[in-house]
């Protein structure tokens, strides 16, 4: 141990002996390795003020610096030491001490030499640079100041952007550019700017129309110069890889390095780098850069739609986009085209194109679900608007959406097609779906599918009846609540494209039923209640198919008729359906369907309302009989015998007269009991409630049969609904 001790006191002693004190500014220029400037300090006589009394700043040039200065300005310098080197030096210099943590980005530090401003940036990057000269050995303390080292030797800054730009031949296509737009200006005022300079080489380069357009534009010529111009201050020596930075324009731009030399977007292009002005710096490219605020809505495709706006321009659709118009693309990714398509007669093919082309500018932010778009073939559009996806008509939007001089560009999945048949049109005309259709037609719900709305169906196909006999589709048909319920169970409200919703997530769906149905997308194919959608978004009028290869079926539902329950067994495999089960379940399965009736009629006739206005209560009662009990000792109602009595008269219902007829016949006997008497009849209500749009002129009709039947002590009471699927019983009690 004592020897460990030792030894750390021999080494702190030697390092002590090794650190030198602290020397002025013209020994530390020795002590950093600055040999050259420290030379040109004895040169010019400067030694003696930068080994005097005072706080220096000096920002001292390495020897490769002075290596890369051209032979021309080193001979004039050396020519003349006392002025010229003189005043160079000087003008490396400031009359106070600054460590790099008092150099502040964006600050402007006063020269020994003529009040001549230095630049300051300090970045992110912790890279300091002064005239975009970069600090490459900083903060070597002197005894009367702070040295320093820097990559390059720096010239006096006088003009501005505007003054280098106007006297520079090679730039005189960009100077008539920013006269044009009123730009130029704005380069001669103090500030800290940023300006990539395409040079004459790159405007030449330009195909002539395009440049013809963009200058007799004040707009698009604007937008050109200030897509060239940063608002802050980039020396090449910062720039380290890939940033992205907010032009003047709005858009931006991305800068980076690849080796020595700068990119922009990626691509080689600076011929000259830190042109230092005294309101910013300039880099010369030799290529023009064009926003897409000054392109022509055509010119905004990119790599991923050229497929598009090449068929665009050879089917001539491409000069019907003046200048002076307004229009939106709707462009498919190139996968989007198959080989049929492209092979395709080519005025179909045009045909297609125009229904990507809409008559006016419209932005993401501006659609909204509902909203239709005229296309320039006369087509309307519709717009689905979900959680995560904007969608019109059965294609969704992906990112890349741009807006151009006369336009937008938003780019879809797949190939946009218009819809010209309503629901049971498509059934009609696809033979696969010919099975499908006939139980449509056999539970009266064909109007539903003729009908506008708003709906999306899942159509089994053909094979998923495989097995179904004749006489199992009788029993079906006949059935027609249960059937019913069944399709109903196929149907819900609203427009759900199947790539609208989020790949992975699981979407609830009540439908008509009242069920529910669960939808996801997982590897682009949608899932319905996990069974695989054979082909999705094929979009009617009124709505949207997806077809499926099974009949779908509520797992919570159970069958109440023993025959559809063997039925629907041989057809659904998939989920296990439940038998008859207690009475309560089926109440309530009754009712369900009632109100599903009700919500139908709701939608298809008028909307929703508490207390609907246009409603027509007709009720008919039929002579049955009906059960009362009479204590001992009441008086009994007579029998009467007779044809049945009619009546008919007129009830006010929220406003509206509605005619109201009653038919009734009574049968009336008495019947002995031990403590109490019956008078026995028995009376079969039957209510037809019917639902009617007056401008139609047509009503849906749901028919209530209920019976009472009195038992002694206790009652039951059976419900029938016509209109419903199910039959349902309820015992209670009855006290007398």
């Amino acid at each position: 141990m004592a020897c460990f001790r030792t030894l750390y006191l021999c080494l702190f002693l030697l390092i002590s002996v090794l650190v030198a004190p602290i020397d002025h500014v013209y020994g530390t220029l020795g002590i950093v390795g600055a040999t050259s400037t420290q030379q040109y300090s004895d040169m010019s006589k400067l030694r003696e003020e930068i080994e005097g009394r005072g706080s220096f700043t000096f920002f001292a040039p390495s020897n490769e610096a002075w290596e890369q200065l051209s032979s021309e300005i080193h001979r004039n310098l050396v020519d003349n030491v006392n002025i010229e080197l003189y005043n160079a030096l000087h003008h490396h210099m400031v009359n106070k001490r600054m460590l790099t943590k008092d150099l502040k980005n964006g600050m402007t530090l006063v020269s020994m030499y003529n009040g001549q401003k230095l630049l300051i940036n300090h970045y992110p990057n912790g890279v300091v640079t002064v005239n975009c000269a970069r600090v490459i050995h900083g903060n070597q303390i002197a005894t009367n100041g702070v040295v320093h080292v820097i990559d390059r030797v720096l010239t006096p800054v006088g003009n501005t952007i505007q003054d280098f730009i106007e006297v520079e031949d090679d730039l005189s296509s960009l100077r008539a550019a920013a006269i044009t737009s009123d730009v130029l200006d704005t380069l001669g005022r103090p500030g800290h700017y940023t300006l990539f300079a395409p040079t004459n080489e790159a405007f030449e380069s330009l195909p002539r129309g395009i440049l013809e357009r963009i200058m007799g534009d004040k707009v698009a010529s604007e937008a050109l110069v200030k897509f060239h111009i940063l608002n802050t201050l980039q020396c090449s020596e910062a720039i380290m890889g890939g940033a992205v930075y907010e032009t003047l324009e709005g858009n931006t731009l991305e800068v980076g390095c690849d080796g020595e030399t700068l990119t922009v977007n990626g691509v080689k292009m600076v011929k000259r780098k830190d042109i230092v002005t005294s309101n910013g710096v300039i880099h010369l490219i030799d290529k023009v850069l064009i926003p897409d605020s000054a392109k022509q809505v055509i010119e905004l495709g990119g790599a991923q739609q050229t497929t598009f706006t090449d068929l665009v321009a050879q089917l001539g659709l491409a000069s019907s986009l003046r200048p002076e118009g307004q229009y939106t693309l709707l462009a498919p990714l190139n996968g989007a085209f198959s080989d049929d398509t492209l092979q395709m007669d080519q005025r179909l093919l045009k045909t297609i194109l125009q229904n990507h082309i809409i008559k006016v500018k419209i932005g993401l932010n501006e659609l909204y679900n509902g909203q239709e778009l005229e296309t320039i073939g006369g087509k309307l559009l519709r717009v689905f608007v979900y959680r995560t996806a904007v969608c019109v008509e059965n294609s969704c939007m992906v990112r890349g959406s741009k807006e151009g001089r006369n336009g937008f560009i938003h780019v879809f999945r797949q190939i946009i097609k218009p819809a010209e048949k309503t629901l049971h049109e498509m059934l009609r005309n696809d033979k696969r779906f010919s099975v499908f259709l006939s139980l449509v037609k056999a539970a009266d719900l064909d109007d539903v599918l003729s009908r506008p709305g708003e709906w999306t169906l899942f159509v089994p196909t053909n094979d998923a009846f495989k097995g179904l006999t004749d006489d199992d589709k009788d029993i079906l048909i006949r059935d027609k609540n249960a059937l019913r319920n069944i399709l109903l169970y196929h149907l819900t409200q609203g427009v759900f494209i199947g790539s609208g919703f989020e790949p992975g997530v699981t979407n609830i769906l009540k439908t008509i039923q009242g069920g529910k149905l669960y939808l996801k997308t997982v590897n682009d194919t949608l899932l319905v209640n996990e069974l695989k959608s054979r082909e999705s978004d094929l979009m009617a009028t009124n709505g949207v198919i997806h077809v499926i290869d099974k009949l779908l079926y509520p797992a919570d539902l159970p069958v109440g008729n023993d025959q559809l329950l063997t039925i629907l067994k041989k057809l659904i495999k998939y989920i296990q359906i439940k038998g008859r089960g207690d009475n309560a379940s089926f109440i309530s399965v009754l009712w369900n369907t009632v109100n599903i009736f009700m919500t139908i009629c709701n939608m298809l006739f008028f909307p929703c309302v508490t207390d609907p206005s246009i409603t027509q209560l007709t009720k008919l009662i039929e002579g049955e009989p009906e059960f009362k009990i009479v204590r001992e000792g009441e008086t009994i109602t007579k029998v009467i015998h007779g044809e049945p009595i009619i009546k008919t008269y007129t009830k006010i219902i929220d406003g509206r007269p509605v005619e109201v007829t009653e038919k009734k016949v009574t049968e009336e006997r008495i019947i002995q009991g031990n403590s109490f008497k019956i008078l026995s009849a028995r009376t079969v209500a039957k209510e037809r409630l019917c639902y009617r749009n007056i401008d139609l002129a047509e009503s849906l009709c749901i028919e209530f049969i209920l019976k009472k039947i009195n038992l002694s002590h206790s009652s039951k009471r059976e419900i029938r609904n016509q209109a419903s699927y199910s039959h349902a019983t309820i015992y209670y009690s009855e006290s007398n």
